[in-house]
């Protein structure tokens, strides 16, 4: 199936755009043709394919129909000079098939065809010097915003309303990394993220912990007295419970996306009787004032937050590193495997710094027949559940011993997948001076 542009004039020579073809016999007027040929035995999409039906001999002549209007339009705005006598200077009139109006002689289906991307959609990662484009989730003013920026000085963030939003960010060439938090020391692990990091192929290249340092923000007036509810994310409400509670704020707490969110959304609605739990920055970005400073339960508030790329780091032995990675067991092994692994590293003396268990997806629970000891009675069913493990040891990838610890796991295991081997997070900080300048200081001034 073809459908082939045939540029014709009159006179002795005619161009054609396409495969050659017996010349037509064209009625004598001065116009751009079209000519729309069902030809089942070719198709213009690709060489040696066929497609035989309708719709996309359709397609093609939509296509080829629109080129002619667009280049109708452009010989229109063009100003056309000619000598005085000659005949060429008729309008030029896109003829579909002999027809002046395209849609019309086609009866055609509108076409939606996807955008192309661009060369900017598919540009590698920034050269040195250059500003690397790092996502995160939430909105500006929040702690993973400060997390990009300690991690990557300069760079430009990018939010992003979910964590799987940042994940395709970054597998789609719009972003160059992405930085996403993982655990919280009073709060434990971000289970969503640990989920898409197995469901998706991108790689830890770096870690970074970012002390938390939670205010209660308000809009400009409003007093303590006047709130009847506190919005902020899960983790931000829990990490402060006592905090308000010592505060006398008895009052309603409702969970939001994120904290910056929560504190956007008092701001666009204007809630006088609400106030949000977020950072400083977000009460510097959105006008709010800060009824109290430091509110988390516990000044060791830290969260980490791991950065993903495309493309692994080249491990190295000259700097201490920390390598992640993903197993699950044998069907007859079960979580009695879970000790051959960590015999596997205790044996090389490789420090372990994270265990996590999930429930495995495709297959979350493991069927155990047992017998009765006597020998005569039926046999009874145990149901137990199937677990993926996440672990975090202290070695690089080029260290023999982590290369021999990984290849006696893998004589355990159904499953193993290095999630990244990367360098550890050695930045000195303290907690009572980062929890001050963090909420005084713009993201970008956190090195």
């Amino acid at each position: 199936m073809a459908a082939i542009l045939t540029p014709a004039t009159t006179g002795t020579h005619s161009t054609r755009l396409a495969l050659p073809i017996a010349k037509p016999k064209l009625p004598i007027r001065r116009t751009h043709l079209v000519r729309c040929v069902h030809r089942p035995e070719i198709s213009p999409f690709f060489h040696g394919a066929v497609g035989a039906n309708r719709a996309d001999w359709q397609s093609a002549c939509a296509i080829l129909s629109s080129k002619v209007a667009t280049d109708s339009q452009h010989h229109q705005q063009t100003p056309q000079h000619h000598e005085a006598g000659d005949d060429t200077n008729h309008s030029l009139v896109p003829v579909v098939n002999g027809h002046s109006s395209a849609a019309a002689a086609l009866d055609l289906v509108p076409v939606q065809l996807p955008q192309p991307l661009t060369i900017a959609d598919l540009s590698p990662a920034p050269k040195h010097g250059s500003q690397l484009r790092v996502a995160y989730q939430g909105v500006p003013g929040a702690y993973s915003e400060a997390a990009a920026a300690k991690a990557y000085p300069n760079c430009d963030a990018i939010p992003c309303d979910q964590f799987e939003a940042a994940f395709q960010a970054v597998e789609l060439w719009v972003a160059d990394r992405a930085v996403l938090p993982v655990e919280n020391s009073l709060g434990g692990s971000i289970h969503r993220n640990y989920d898409l990091l197995l469901r998706h192929r991108l790689h830890i290249v770096g870690e970074v912990q970012l002390p938390v340092h939670h205010c209660l923000l308000a809009l400009p007036g409003v007093r303590k007295e006047q709130l009847t509810r506190v919005i902020s994310h899960p983790q931000a409400l829990s990490q402060c419970e006592h905090t308000l509670t010592a505060m006398g704020l008895n009052v309603a707490r409702e969970a939001f996306d994120d904290t910056a969110g929560a504190a956007e959304y008092v701001v666009l609605n204007g809630l006088q009787d609400t106030a949000a739990i977020a950072s400083a920055r977000a009460a510097e970005l959105y006008g709010m004032q800060v009824l109290a400073d430091g509110i988390q339960d516990d000044s060791g508030n830290v969260t980490r937050f791991v950065m993903l790329a495309r493309e692994p780091i080249v491990p190295r032995a000259d700097r201490p590193f920390k390598t992640s990675i993903v197993f699950a067991a044998h069907d007859s092994e079960g979580t009695s495997v879970l000790f051959k692994v960590l015999s596997a590293f205790a044996f090389r003396d490789i420090g372990l710094t994270k265990i996590e268990s999930r429930p495995h997806r495709q297959r979350p629970i493991r069927l155990e027949y047992e017998t009765s000891r006597g020998g005569g009675g039926a046999a009874s069913t145990a149901k137990q559940f199937e677990y993926t493990f996440y672990v975090d040891f202290q070695a690089s990838l080029a260290e023999r011993r982590a290369q021999n610890a990984l290849a006696e796991v893998q004589e355990f295991t159904s499953f193993l997948r290095v999630l990244g081997s990367y360098p550890m997070d050695m930045t000195p900080w303290s907690i009572t001076s980062n929890s001050s300048s963090s909420s005084s200081s713009s993201p970008g001034s956190q090195q």
